[in-house]
């Protein structure tokens, strides 16, 4: 990572004293996206399903000089194809007067890394098909996009509606 003189860099795990900034990192996201309206998550919300009795992702802080910058979220996924677990980054966020210094490029080499050390089979996300400039960059390191699939979601009132109309009976649901 490139960095200005005198600057210190560091990748940690999030703690449960982060959560709070956690959110703060993500309604910052969310603004950049112009998808503020649907950021709703809460520092109790991360600290919930980070370090509750079953998590179901993980994060890390990026500090330059202890200073928080930005972070990544990513969960396991698993890939019946392969035979094997991926991760999925859900979100890589570096504060704008942070960008270009390789910061987003080390979070991502974090991330590959732990992929290898874990044994997945893929690392994978998303962008936003305007976000040219993160394009660039995920392309930039070799990642491509993966043209053939569409991605789908059910939230809210479909989401509760088809759970409601499920085809098996509760006692024999997993």
């Amino acid at each position: 990572m490139s960095a200005e003189d005198s600057e210190t860099c560091t990748i940690r795990p999030v703690t449960p004293d982060d959560c709070s900034l956690i959110a703060e990192l993500v309604h910052e996201l969310a603004d950049y996206e112009r998808l503020a309206d649907q950021a709703k998550a809460t520092a109790d919300d991360f600290r919930r399903h980070l370090f509750g009795e079953r998590p179901s992702a993980e994060a890390a802080i990026v500090e330059v000089n202890a200073h928080p910058v930005g972070f990544a979220l990513w969960f396991t996924t698993f890939s019946t194809f392969l035979g094997r677990a991926g991760l999925y980054l859900e979100d890589i966020y570096v504060r704008p007067p942070y960008r270009g210094r390789g910061i987003g490029k080390a979070m991502l080499a974090m991330l590959a890394q732990l992929a290898i050390d874990r044994g997945c089979g893929r690392l994978e996300w998303s962008v936003l098909n305007w976000n040219t400039p993160a394009i660039g960059f995920y392309e930039a390191m070799g990642a491509r996009p993966v043209g053939e699939w569409t991605v789908y979601r059910l939230t809210g009132e479909p989401l509760r509606l088809l759970a409601e109309a499920g085809s098996l009976e509760p006692e024999a649901r997993p």
